[in-house]
């Protein structure tokens, strides 16, 4: 029977990082829609190559950094079958990593989409091998390891540690204000906006392939959420019904506000589930509806004003999505958590509210070293001759349409 559950444990764990793992082609098609054709073919192949370098730099340093742990041992070791192996049985531990590596990849990707259509290609992976090697699991640790004992703080001060099941901060509002950081380096594409301030409105290039990126995404996402458990006795229909609840919540929240638009519409959806991930294992399934609806509000108007007022071309809107989603579900947790309102209870409004603000400025201040860092010294900018001929022919010497291409020579 030990064997049947270190099995199991290992299959469920596995189940859930290939389900992550699919998530990354929802990046990467959502990504594809939205972008200029002329980008697509960058797309795809930064985000593969992102994740990538993420294995291997989060393989020799990130989870080191986070759990104290490095797989620099025999395979009998590894698997927990050597005597004495500190690893599990069934090499556990090794589908556990694999797992953690889907969320830490997803960083890169999430910034990716913000940074589109103008980043020079090694540039923008040696600041992601930077973000997912040390900053990330930096402040993953904080929260899902009890590292420097600032989650005994928050206890101690507030009656509760600080709750991110899921990811909310620890994931999205990482990512998304490391991408803020990155896109205001960068600054605007060529043309975005005229000499007297105003837009100029680039539309997506694939309503289609954009709705199939936040398909992916969402039935991908149930595999992030629910298999946070990581445990097969830790499951819990809960967080599976607290997910879908945020994600109709959402949905129809920025379809209203965002007048049917189909980017709206479809980013909605991933703005409730971006926004449920903190709290799921706790809210009752109302609480999640009203948080994921929030979030869809959020993402439609901070998004506009993005985009129009405030000048920051964030072409997918991912610190919108990710980073003040991210924050608001962070946040929500304290608040339909709780039992008052019909949660589980076990946390404190105020120790969400400072963890998540701490994640938001930890982020911003690491994504402004981090792309800072390699902007100032070798440049991270296409030229203006580059970003006119697009990313696919100035970097990978193929568009996404060949044969149009080579009919028009």
């Amino acid at each position: 029977m030990e064997a049947f559950k270190s099995g199991g444990d290992v299959l469920f764990v596995l189940m859930g990082a290939v389900m992550v793992l699919a998530m990354h082609a929802g990046f990467a098609f959502l990504e594809v829609g939205t972008v200029r054709r002329k980008n697509q073919v960058n797309a795809l192949v930064k985000l593969f190559a992102d994740f990538c370098v993420s294995t291997v730099v989060y393989f020799f340093i990130g989870y080191m950094v986070a759990y104290g742990v490095n797989f620099l041992a025999d395979a009998a070791m590894l698997t927990g079958a050597a005597e004495g192996s500190p690893f599990a049985k069934s090499g556990y531990d090794l589908v556990k990593f694999f797992f953690l590596l889907t969320f830490a990849a997803a960083i890169p990707a999430i910034i990716s989409g913000g940074i589109a259509e103008r980043a020079r290609f090694w540039p923008q992976v040696l600041a992601s091998a930077i973000l997912v090697g040390v900053f990330y699991p930096l402040f993953e640790g904080i929260v899902w390891n009890g590292n420097f004992g600032i989650q005994g703080w928050l206890e101690s001060s507030f009656g509760a540690p600080f709750n991110d099941f899921a990811g909310s901060i620890v994931v999205h509002a990482v990512g998304g204000w490391m991408a803020l950081s990155a896109v205001l380096l960068l600054g605007a594409r060529r043309g975005r906006y005229r000499k007297d301030g105003s837009a100029s409105p680039i539309p997506p290039s694939n309503i289609p392939f954009l709705a199939l990126g936040s398909w992916i995404l969402s039935v991908g996402w149930f595999g992030f959420n629910v298999m946070s458990a990581q445990k097969l006795a830790d499951v819990t229909g809960l967080v599976a019904l607290n997910s879908v609840m945020a994600m109709a919540g959402g949905l129809l929240a920025a379809t209203v506000v965002g007048r049917r638009d189909p980017g709206f519409v479809h980013n909605g959806a991933l703005a409730g589930l971006v926004a449920v991930c903190a709290g799921s294992n706790l809210m009752h399934p109302i609480g999640a509806l009203a948080t994921g609806a929030v979030a869809g509000v959020l993402f439609v108007v901070t998004f506009m004003l993005c985009q129009n007022r405030w000048k920051i071309d964030d072409v997918l809107g991912v610190w919108p999505l990710h980073g003040l989603c991210g924050l608001w579900g962070g946040i929500a947790c304290g608040i339909f958590g709780l039992t008052a309102l019909g949660g589980l209870g076990g946390v404190s409004f105020l120790s969400q509210l400072v963890g998540s603000l701490a994640g938001a400025g930890y982020a911003l201040a690491a994504g402004a070293i981090a792309y800072g860092v390699v902007k100032f010294t070798i440049g991270i900018r296409l030229t203006e001759e580059e970003e006119d001929r697009g990313a696919d022919l100035a970097i990978h010497n193929i568009g996404a349409y060949p044969e149009e291409e080579f009919i028009k020579r």
